[in-house]
């Protein structure tokens, strides 16, 4: 890799990563789990700069390798260590929603990955049916049905709290 691109990484990753933590907050819900998830996207967007780099859109390159790594990250399955058991519990926020927070978050823990990935760049992330479709290389039909199958799910899962959740403007 010249010099010239290798200097550009760090620059990019100084003006992203804000950004790239709160998508992967929103897409696993855990601060720790977050960080990890930005860092071995960090990790692999560095090992592919050049191509990266070259990208009509990198922003968008960058973001379907964090979905992806989060996705691959949640079909390890049984063989994946956690070497100090559960995190640490986070220090509430103070403030209205809390609970509803919470109580979102946990029903989004229930779906499916690719459901979690297209619920939260499509409403928490307010990306376009062709931008998710784009970051997930899917069809735009499959991130439509996607998206109706999680708000059954999410709506089944809530019960009778699904209407006042909505109404709060959550969707």
């Amino acid at each position: 890799m010249s010099e010239d691109r290798r200097s550009e990484f760090p620059a990019y990753v100084r003006g992203r990563t804000a950004a790239l933590r709160r998508s992967a907050y929103l897409l696993c819900g855990d601060v720790h789990q977050a960080d990890d998830l930005v860092q071995e996207t960090l990790t692999l967007v560095y090992s592919r700069w050049e191509r990266v780099s070259n990208a009509d859109n990198v922003d968008a390159y960058v973001h379907r390798i964090l979905v992806r790594t989060f996705i691959n990250e949640r079909r390890r399955g049984w063989w994946k260590v956690r070497l100090f058991g559960a995190s640490a519990p986070e220090q509430p926020v103070a403030g209205a929603g809390l609970e509803d927070r919470e109580v979102l978050r946990a029903a989004l823990s229930r779906l499916t990955p690719k459901q979690q990935a297209v619920l939260v760049l499509r409403y928490l992330c307010d990306l376009s049916v062709a931008e998710v479709a784009l970051r997930l290389a899917c069809s735009e039909g499959n991130v439509k049905s996607q998206t109706s199958h999680a708000l059954t799910a999410l709506r089944k899962t809530l019960g009778p709290r699904a209407a006042v959740l909505t109404s709060r403007g959550i969707r």
